[in-house]
C-alpha cells in the first residue's frame, strides 16, 4: 500500500511527516493553490541536503553533500497544465521522483517531457490525475495508458485538496493495466475502507486536506495512524 501525503510546503512539518513510513511527498507546484511550493529545497534558495528532504549532519557524521540524498520518501511533483521547460526546472531543483500532471495535458505533451526528461535531466514516473463522476469517465484513460505509469482516481474538482469522496465503486469498470491510486477527500477515519476496497490494480491512497491543522500542514499524529492502521 502506497501512501502518499500531498500538499506539504512547510520544512519542519516535511521533516515530521518523513519520519513516518510513508511512501510518497507531494509538493505542489500550481500557483492558485494555498498548498503551493515556493523556494522549499530549490537550488535556487536551500539545496536538498539542507532541505527537510536530507539527512542531518549527526547523522551523516559531518556536513551532508549532495551524494547522501535521501531517497525516501519519494518526491512527487504537482502540476496542473504548467509548460514543460517548468517542469523539467522543478524536476532538476527539487529531485523529483515522480510528476504528477493534474490538469488537462495531452498524451503527446506527456511523451515529449520524458523524452526531455529521461534520461538527461533525470528518471522520473509520471502519474496523469484522471477526475472522477461518473464510469463514463474512464474512458480518458485509454488515451495515457501508453504514457504514464500510474493514475490517481480523484474526485472531479479543481486542485488536489478538495476534501470530498468520489463513489470508489465507479472503478469496478475499470480494466486497464496502468496501476492507481485514490484520492480525494480521504479521512482519517477511512483507513478501514481503503483496506477493504480491492481491484487488482489499486496500489496505494493520496491524502491530503483532511488531515491538515491548516493548508500545507499535516497532523503528525493523525497521518501517522492512519498509516499504521492502512498498512497493518
Amino acid at each position: 500500500m502506497i501512501v502518499k501525503v500531498c500538499g506539504l510546503c512547510v520544512a519542519d512539518n516535511i521533516r515530521e511527516i518523513r519520519k513516518l513510513d510513508v511512501d510518497w511527498v507531494g509538493l505542489i507546484f500550481c500557483p492558485s493553490s494555498p498548498r503551493y511550493v515556493k523556494q522549499l529545497g530549490a537550488r535556487g534558495g536551500f539545496y536538498p541536503d539542507y532541505s527537510p528532504f536530507a539527512k542531518s549532519p549527526k547523522e551523516l557524521g559531518g556536513q551532508p553533500t549532495l551524494s547522501t540524498r535521501v531517497n525516501k520518501p519519494k518526491r512527487v511533483g504537482v502540476f496542473a497544465d504548467d509548460m514543460p521547460q517548468n517542469i523539467v526546472t522543478r524536476v532538476y531543483n527539487f529531485y523529483l521522483d515522480i510528476v504528477q500532471l493534474h490538469g488537462e495535458e495531452l498524451p503527446v505533451m506527456i511523451e515529449n517531457l520524458r523524452r526531455t526528461l529521461d534520461p538527461d535531466i533525470r528518471p522520473v514516473k509520471i502519474m496523469k490525475t484522471i477526475m472522477l463522476e461518473s464510469e463514463a469517465d474512464l474512458e480518458k484513460c485509454k488515451d495515457y495508458e501508453s504514457v504514464v505509469d500510474y493514475f490517481l482516481f480523484h474526485t472531479k474538482s479543481g486542485l488536489t485538496g478538495c476534501g470530498k469522496r468520489f463513489d470508489w465503486s465507479i472503478l469496478n469498470a475499470y480494466k486497464g493495466n496502468v496501476p492507481f491510486l485514490i484520492g480525494g477527500g480521504i479521512a482519517p477515519e477511512d483507513a478501514e475502507a481503503v483496506k477493504a476496497f480491492k481491484h487488482p490494480q489499486f496500489v496505494g491512497v493520496d491524502i491530503n486536506s483532511k488531515f491538515e491543522i491548516e493548508p500545507g500542514v499535516k497532523d503528525v499524529e493523525k497521518v501517522k495512524q492512519f498509516v499504521e492502521a492502512v498498512k497493518a
